[in-house]
């Protein structure tokens, strides 16, 4: 007979809390014992008790709110339950700046474990009555960070632990895939992308690498501690021109809304129902907009976020980013015909 697998501590109390919270009255200690995963291993009624109690403790000490439920008989029909009052998440009331930044976090999680749980919350935190307007923080910062990949989790994991890493490349100036043996000191996001910055044990320099053009699957080259993680490694000046060449994108935005846009662009004329030097009419002729232009480095990276806005932000220039905006604008109403 194989080995019997032993449930973590961790997923055995997962396990608990679950069970106490759906339970409609209480659980006896011989109900949990039979029936919630990982108490059957316990080799003895002893070991179980000491093991419920321990876990008992740990979840209380976490916050997690059991009660004792007490139908004044035998001792055997004492229940345990987690009190739902107690317990629940209280009404929520995120500002747009908190949103916003969960819905950058959650991009994170997309590349790690737990990419459907995250979805899940931030569509349940989305619904929880926030304005139009409130959005827009959402629409300017999640979609300008793409998936960072496989190699995401391996890269922190080794700068975590000062350990070296090996992965193969594939070059943008010469076309060509090559090892690369790197001391990787940060990640980060700029232009759309993510970059591995790091000290190129080969060239015997800092180098910096896209994530995205890395080829299979990222491999520790070393033992843990083996180098220093530098503590000034100056990510802007690494990244600088990681975008592409940066061109300026002319918009028509309606008044209080798109904030990440204006914030990193130039407010200039309010424009009513046809912007100057441009034959795109507005969506109503008296409706009032301001001319925002805003630099960019990265076309997709800038399309995706003013689709983001929808009719919130109308692009006048350049034409290639105004026909990207508008594909991808096609694409999600298609999208959501089909689902109709």
């Amino acid at each position: 007979m194989g080995e019997v697998t032993r449930t973590p501590p961790a997923e055995r109390l997962l396990n608990l809390v679950i069970a106490l919270v759906n339970t409609s009255t209480a659980m006896s200690k011989q109900q949990i014992r039979t029936s919630v995963a990982g108490y059957d291993q316990a080799p003895s009624i002893e070991a179980f008790e000491r093991m419920f109690e321990r876990d008992k403790d740990t979840l209380r000490d976490l916050g997690v709110p059991i009660v004792t439920v007490d139908p004044g008989g035998h001792a055997d029909e004492i229940g345990y339950r987690v009190d739902q009052d107690a317990y629940a998440l209280g009404a929520l009331d995120l500002t747009p700046a908190e949103l916003g930044v969960l819905s950058l976090a959650a991009q994170l999680w997309q590349d790690r474990s737990i990419a459907t749980d995250t979805s899940r919350a931030l569509t349940k935190i989305r619904a929880a009555d926030v304005a139009e307007a409130a959005t827009d923080i959402v629409a300017g910062l999640a979609p300008r960070v793409s998936a960072a990949g496989g190699a995401l989790g391996p890269l922190l994991d080794a700068i975590g632990t000062a350990t070296p890493v090996r992965f193969g490349y594939h070059a943008a100036n010469t076309g060509e895939t090559a090892q690369r043996h790197v001391e990787p000191w940060r990640v980060a996001a700029r232009g759309g992308g993510w970059y591995l910055i790091g000290h190129d044990r080969e060239r015997q320099a800092p180098r910096s690498y896209r994530l995205s053009r890395m080829v299979g699957s990222v491999r520790l080259a070393g033992a843990a501690g083996e180098y220093m993680v530098p503590a000034d490694v100056d990510v802007d000046a690494f990244l600088s021109t990681a975008g592409g060449p940066e061109q300026v994108a002319r918009l028509a935005v309606l008044p209080e809304r798109a904030g990440a846009v204006r914030a990193r662009g130039t407010v200039g004329v309010t424009v009513r129902g046809h912007a100057p030097g441009s034959t795109t009419p507005m969506e109503a002729e008296a409706e009032v907009r301001d001319v925002v232009e805003v630099p960019y480095g990265q076309l997709s990276a800038m399309a995706d976020e003013i689709a983001g806005y929808g009719a919130a932000v109308v692009v006048l220039g350049p034409t290639e980013l105004r026909e990207a905006v508008l594909e991808r604008l096609r694409a999600a109403a298609r999208l959501g015909a089909d689902r109709g």
